[in-house]
């Protein structure tokens, strides 16, 4: 019997997960579920509120909805499957639910690693020229600038799924991972994946290195600012405004790194599992967490928009 298939002579695919270990599947269907629930209410209020309070209508505030409408999306278009297969025994996921999946997955990853040198350089622009912010960030600009970062998120998607897709797949059809993703489906191939693996070295080293270095250098031009400022407090509130985007820079591309720069590596199966989890789950709810729920504009605005929402009751109810 052939190793092989046509892709087209199989309709599903088995996310194996932790399938070994049931007691953990059900410790992690929980967990999944309850930071799935807190992403959603999370992200939906960062953009509630940076839509409705006028003070937040600025390019900050601007690209942190749209990483919170990618936060939603991204987790969205994995998370429900994912606990499907917790839950019970079957861990199929259709040809054509796979195929979505890997398309969305690469298009909301390539976007956020766009997105996140963007949000970068809109602080450095912020600190290091704030005679000239206003004028160079202006909305349109703003606009401009994450309609080119979700399009070439789609590009990127675009080019590389269908290669993927038409892989030589083994004939167990198993994925030894949580969900569809590149570096899985490179795994699971029973034939040459060279040129998959150096596509996607290609492109990881665009999406995820070269950002990663201008992020560096606009934070290097914002410290060397920093240390010229003659005020405490604005030093204070620089590295507060600054500090945050340095966390989620380094949560998510750690994570990330660790699994699409290596991924035919020796490392542990687990541990690469233990990676996808952890930015799929975790990070999308620590951006709402570590980015505006605990700065103090976004207290106010939240207070001013619940004592809206009491008056509006107490008028309706009159």
């Amino acid at each position: 019997m052939s190793r092989i298939y046509n892709v087209s002579s199989r309709r599903y695919f088995i996310l194996v997960g932790f399938s070994d270990q049931p007691q953990l599947e059900i410790v992690l269907f929980w967990v999944i579920l309850i930071f799935y629930c807190l992403t959603i209410v999370g992200n939906r209020t960062i953009i509630l509120i940076s839509y409705l309070e006028p003070r937040l209508h600025t390019p900050m505030y601007f690209f942190l909805s749209n990483l919170s409408l990618l936060k939603l999306c991204f987790t969205t278009s994995c998370v429900p499957q994912m606990l499907v297969n917790l839950f019970g025994p079957e861990k199929t996921i259709s040809y054509i639910g796979c195929a979505i999946q890997l398309y969305v997955f690469l298009w909301l990853g390539a976007t956020e690693c766009i997105l996140l040198v963007i949000m970068a350089v809109d602080r450095s622009v912020a600190i290091c020229r704030p005679l000239h912010y206003v004028s160079i960030m202006h909305p349109r600009f703003c606009l401009q600038l994450v309609i080119l970062t979700w399009g070439s998120g789609l590009i990127q998607s675009m080019i590389q799924i269908p290669s993927t897709l038409h892989l030589p797949f083994c004939l167990h059809h198993r994925v030894d991972d949580f969900v569809c993703e590149v570096p899985a489906m490179i795994r699971l191939s029973c034939g040459d994946t060279t040129y998959n693996e150096i596509q996607l070295s290609v492109s990881s080293i665009i999406l995820l290195v070269v950002p990663l270095i201008v992020i560096l250098i606009s934070y290097g031009a914002i410290a060397k600012t920093i240390l010229k400022m003659k005020s405490t407090a604005g030093q204070r509130k620089a590295i507060g405004i600054c500090g945050s985007h340095l966390v989620v820079v380094s949560l998510f591309y750690c994570a990330v790194t660790a699994v699409y720069l290596q991924p035919k590596s020796q490392y542990s199966q687990k541990q690469g599992k233990l990676f996808t989890l952890f930015y799929t789950v975790v990070t999308p709810i620590l951006n709402p967490i570590i980015y505006t729920l605990r700065k103090k504009e976004v207290k106010i605005a939240l207070r001013q928009l619940g004592k809206r929402n009491c008056i509006s009751w107490e008028i309706y109810r009159r």
